[in-house]
């Protein structure tokens, strides 16, 4: 399947005519007559993208609205590819996104998954994700602002350039901020290098839309807006399940009730994380593990070494009412 895009200058000093001549007869070998067929389930395959779509259903529960928008985006490049192999006219899609939702919903994740799928279709040609937030952007002083963005968007170029909490960026209350500075670079970049770099801008969906407002100029250069809602209970039962059992533990069977209600308390308590928090909470519990088996007499079997017992989480602040549910 031809790469439908490269970037500008890639590979084109000394031998960059052959290397287009080179891919122009491969462009050209590839086309297939006007009356001939395509097989799009045969092409879906031979991309890998059906492993990176199972990956997310594996590793993320729910998200049921993300991941069919995620299968979506693939639909269409997936299409586009194939009227290219027909010699139709399609141009490259706008690829930039904005992830908006609350903390450990599972953004970076899909991020990470994104570059993947995105290089397994052509259009990215390393895939890779560089994960920053406005620290990494912004310089403190006139002058440091503008490297620091482009040596950050050098190391991104080829794959995604994932911008946590990117409303930080800008700063009106702050004639002085720097940030202003990044986001010009950055929308430089997104529009003028837009076939080889991908950004997502990522954060809470109230800021962010504030952000677009203030940045008409950003707001227009991304095309995807997805948004990652909050977990269930449930849901979050079943992440906890899964982390559990990547860890090589499991419940003892009257630690289910025990940490579902666990579950159930620490959602309705302050600075509630989602999925990271119930990460917070299994690492917490093996520590109370870990000790309660140390302490314990006798011969440790190892089924006991695998088992976390309702000890692990009650003895959780979350069950004594406390405020301070990120502490043991």
């Amino acid at each position: 399947m031809p790469r439908p895009g490269r970037a500008s200058g890639a590979g084109t000093k000394d031998t960059g005519s052959e290397a287009e001549s080179e891919e122009s007869e491969e462009s050209e070998s590839d086309l297939l007559p006007p009356d001939g067929e395509l097989d799009l389930t045969t092409e879906f395959a031979k991309s890998g993208v059906d492993e990176v779509l199972k990956s997310l259903d594996t590793e993320l529960v729910g998200l049921v609205p993300v991941k069919q928008r995620i299968r979506e985006i693939s639909a269409l490049l997936l299409v586009d590819n194939a009227r290219r192999r027909f010699g139709l006219s399609t141009s490259r899609p706008n690829l930039h996104m904005s992830f908006t939702g609350s903390p450990g919903t599972g953004k970076t994740t899909v991020a990470l998954q994104m570059s993947e799928l995105l290089h397994r279709l052509g259009y990215l040609r390393r895939g890779h994700l560089v994960a920053v937030t406005r620290d990494d952007l912004v310089g403190q002083y006139v002058g440091h602002t503008a490297p620091k963005t482009k040596d950050v968007l050098k190391k991104a170029m080829g794959g995604v350039l994932f911008i946590d909490e990117a409303y930080y960026l800008y700063r009106a209350e702050n004639e002085r901020d720097y940030g202003q500075e990044a986001i010009e670079i950055l929308l430089q970049v997104m529009e003028n290098q837009r076939e080889d770099i991908v950004v997502i801008l990522a954060g809470y969906k109230d800021r962010m839309d504030s952000f677009f407002a203030s940045n008409p100029g950003m707001s227009s250069r991304v095309a995807h807006h997805i948004d990652f809602p909050d977990f269930s209970a449930a849901e979050l039962g079943d992440i906890g399940h899964l982390m559990v059992a990547k860890e090589g533990y499991t419940f003892a069977p009257e630690t289910e009730e025990v940490f579902a209600e666990y579950v159930r308390q620490r959602k309705e308590q302050p600075r509630f994380a989602n999925a990271r928090s119930i990460r917070n909470a299994i690492e917490r519990a093996r520590l109370r593990h870990a000790n309660r088996i140390l302490e314990s007499s006798g011969p440790t079997t190892r089924d006991q070494l695998m088992r976390l017992e309702p000890d692990d989480f009650l003895s959780s602040r979350v069950f004594d009412g406390s405020d301070d549910a990120s502490s043991p």
